[in-house]
Parts: C-alpha cells; structure tokens; sequence
C-alpha cells in the first residue's frame, strides 16, 4: 500500500508539473502532437491488436460477459476510428486563451472573460481501450495533464496506446507526462488518484453505476459524473404521429446499451390508442419486452405491468417502459421525478408546449420532435467527448473541449486607479 502511494504521489507530481508546461502550449505544437499519436497508432496497429489479444483472452479466461468483451476488443477498423477521432480533435478550435464578454465600465476598464485549462485531471474508466486515446486527446488539446485510470482487463492495450501517446508528444516538443496511464491494476491506485487534491484538479469517472458511485462517494476532488441515463420520449396529444413513431422507435431500438437510449415512452392520453398499437408492434417485432401502466397494458396486450421500480430504472437492454398521462404537466412531472436529468424529448406541433417542455424539464438535454440519440459530442458538433455530465456545476452535457476548461476574469487597464 505504501509503494502504491508513493507511486501515485510521483504519478501526480509529474502531472502537476507538465500541466503548467501544457497551459503555455501553441495550438500548433498541440495539434501537432495530436497528428503525431493518430501516425503512430496507425503504424503500431498490429502491435495495438496483439497487446489487445492479451486482454481479450485473459477476460475470457475470467468469465466477463460478451458486452464487456465486445468494449474491450480492438480491431483494424476501430484502431483507424481511434485515429480519425485525433485528428477530428486536431481540427476542432483551441478554446484556450478565447477572450469573451469584454465591456468598458465607467471607470475606463474594459473586464471580460478568458478560457484556460482545469490543470490536472484524473479520468477513470472501465473496458473500452479506445477512451484512453480519446480522453488523452480531449485533454491534450484543451491544455490540460491527464492521469488515466483504464480498467484492469485492458491493461496491456492501455499501456501499447499510452506508448503512442507518449511518442506524439515527445515529437511535438511537449512532455511526455502530460498523459500518463497509471501503470498497475491495485485498485488502491484509484483510492490515492480520488483524494491527491495537490496534483489533481477534477476527477472523471466513466464507467458502471457502481463505479460512479463510489468515486463520487470518496473523492475528495471535484467530479464530473453521470450516474444513470434514464431517457424519456413524450408523445404530446397535438404531436405529428408518423413524426412520433420514428422518433420513438430510433430512440428505443437505434443501440439498446446506450445512456441516451430510452427507457421510459410517455404517451398522451388522447393519441394513446392510435399510436401504441403500432409502436407495440414494432418493438415486439424487434423483440423489445414492453413493461407499461394499467391504461398502455389495456391497449397493448403482450405488454406486463410496470413497477414502480421500473420507471426508476436505466435498463440498457430491450426493455421499454410505458406510461399514459394526461397532459404536458403529467409527463413533465414524471419526467422530473423519476428522470436522471440526462436526455428528454417532446414531441409536439404545438410551440407552446414545446417550449414548456424546454423550459421546465430538469435535465441536461432537452429536445422538440428529436430523438434522444442525438445526446452526443459528435452530434452536437464538439467532436469526441469525454462522457456527458448530468450534474449542474461548472460542465452539463456532453463534455467536450470547453467542458475541460474554465474561465477566469481578466482586466485591460490604461493606468486607472480606484478612488
């Protein structure tokens, strides 16, 4: 336990160090480093894939499950995705040193706001290799240092990327410990990198329930975190309902083990007998089991009885609540009490009750006539992300570039003094 502090201590100290070296970093210099670690993953691909091999076949050898191996393998066409994505980052704007909102004040000062670096930021994460190009990266070009955390079934993939990583930045001129992979699988290095408040800025968990909760729970460093991604569609009684059958099946069936998929179908009283039935048919077809309220399971025959636990629950799988309610100011009432504050849509041609929706739903995307599975980084065009954040301070959202960055204010004086 000693050596993993002292370990995780020295991890830190160098982190600290490089995220001042980083700060002053030119857009150039970082996009250069970035073009760097996509060549170099690009040309170490077989090496990548046969340090993945490793990790694949230890996971089998321990009876993970078929989605957690799924994460964890790499093949030629995802190692190519990972270095698009480096390049997708190099070609999106630098926000660091973005001056913003400056105004004279009567004294003759002009006070506006400048984007900088969080510093140091530890990322924690469970199966998928390719998040440890990604998050280093995101934190590459918004100036920051990152510690990261893989899971221990990826170990070998995680220290082959991290060996391109570092490469790309020695190349660029730019210290090689501005990402560094915690190299052991004692989980005793997750509990020091959650409370080194000196060298780490913000903890980002990305992971199971279970994970978040536990860091959230011992970290004695800011977190950014999602806990549960308890999406709903509300299909409003003035809805286009050919519009609203779309949205509703991509929503559901587009990827099942997605946070933005959804998980609960509210459907407005007075439209609910016309559009169930045909939504009832798609997703049994597509064998979506369907869990509704006394009203959904009158209409729908095949469908059980909902629990009250149901509505609480992020199943990631082909499970579909269903709840028919009366009004805009029932499912918004719904939606506020048994949501996660992630993603939720209306759909609706009414502008009125669209912009209710927009206005009174507490989550922290919340969409008219769309389907949820536009919850992305990609999709809201700020490229790769680092997770989306449902908690209301500082970032909420998809976490990109800007996520990974503050503001602080900054003067422009000609010589005034306060009298």
């Amino acid at each position: 336990m000693s050596d993993i502090k002292q370990y995780m201590q020295g991890v830190g100290q160098e982190a600290r160090k490089a995220s001042r070296l980083m700060a002053q970093a030119s857009t150039n210099a970082k996009n250069h480093a970035l073009e760097n670690i996509a060549t170099a993953v690009l040309i170490g691909s077989a090496k990548l894939i046969a340090e993945n091999a490793k990790d694949v076949a230890a996971a089998k050898a321990d009876g993970l499950d078929a989605a957690s191996i799924d994460r964890l393998t790499l093949t030629e066409k995802s190692v190519k995705g990972m270095a698009e994505g480096l390049r997708q980052i190099a070609a999106l704007s630098d926000p660091i040193g973005e001056i913003s909102e400056l105004k004279y004040r009567p004294s003759g000062i002009q006070v506006g706001k400048m984007r900088v670096p969080l510093g140091v930021i530890g990322i924690i994460y469970e199966s998928r290799p390719n998040v440890t190009a990604d998050a280093a990266g995101l934190c590459l070009k918004s100036g920051n240092a990152c510690i990261l955390r893989g899971g221990s079934e990826a170990i070998h993939s995680n220290r082959a990327i991290a060996a391109c990583v570092n490469q790309g930045l020695r190349e660029a001129g730019l210290p090689a410990t501005a990402v560094q992979v915690v190299d052991t699988t004692d989980r005793a290095a997750v509990g020091e990198l959650i409370t080194m408040k000196e060298y780490v800025d913000v903890i980002v968990p990305r992971g199971g329930k279970s994970l978040i909760e536990r860091i959230s729970n011992e970290a004695r460093i800011p977190v950014i975190k999602h806990l549960d991604g308890i999406c709903h569609v509300y299909i409003d009684d003035e809805a286009d309902l050919t519009k609203a059958v779309r949205i509703a099946d991509n929503a559901k069936t587009h990827r099942y083990g997605v946070c933005n998929a959804m998980e609960t179908l509210l459907v407005n009283a007075n439209v609910a007998a016309k559009v169930l039935p045909e939504l009832g048919k798609i997703y049994l077809d597509k064998g979506v089991e369907l869990r509704g309220d006394e009203a959904a399971c009158k209409i729908i025959a095949q469908m059980k009885a909902a629990t009250e636990e149901d509505w609480r629950t992020e199943y990631l799988a082909p499970i579909l609540s269903v709840r028919v309610v009366a009004n805009v100011d029932e499912a918004i009432a719904h939606i506020n009490t048994y949501g996660s504050q992630h993603t939720d849509s209306i759909v609706t041609e009414n502008y009125s009750k669209a912009m209710r929706f927009l206005r009174e739903v507490d989550s922290s995307s919340v969409m008219v006539n769309a389907s949820t599975r536009f919850a992305d980084g990609f999709e809201y065009g700020l490229g790769a992300e680092i997770g989306i954040s449902t908690d209301k301070l500082h970032a909420r959202g998809p976490v990109g570039l800007e996520g990974l960055t503050s503001l602080k204010y900054i003067v422009l004086g000609s010589g005034q003094i306060r009298i």
